[in-house]
């Protein structure tokens, strides 16, 4: 009996090792502020059928757990600000891309 626990034990272990090895973490990054702060709801970043959300505070938003590649950015403003979008985003592994400073236009 102690045998048989002590292997439904490992077994368990080496399943649970075996789904997080095929994990992908994704740890890049789009960070920037936006001007004016109080204009902007929310931020994506685009790449062919994936997109990757975050909201604004305070002017400022990071999407997070963004995989290496080219992104379009666009951040939704609220009337009478017109949307924003800048093609051509690259965000490299374990690295964060600043977009710098957005000013919103009308």
């Amino acid at each position: 009996m102690k045998s048989t626990k002590l292997k439904l034990g490992a077994l368990g272990t080496v399943l649970t090792l075996g789904l997080f090895a095929f994990t992908t973490v994704f740890s890049g990054s789009i960070k920037g502020k936006i001007t004016p702060s109080a204009a902007a709801m929310g931020a994506m970043a685009i790449s062919g059928t994936d997109t990757v959300r975050a909201l604004i505070d305070n002017g400022s938003f990071s999407i997070n757990n963004v995989k290496a590649g080219t992104y379009k950015l666009v951040i939704q403003a609220l009337p009478p600000y017109k949307n924003f979008e800048k093609e051509g985003v690259m965000v490299a592994d374990d690295m964060p891309t600043d977009v710098g400073e957005i000013n919103l236009q009308k």
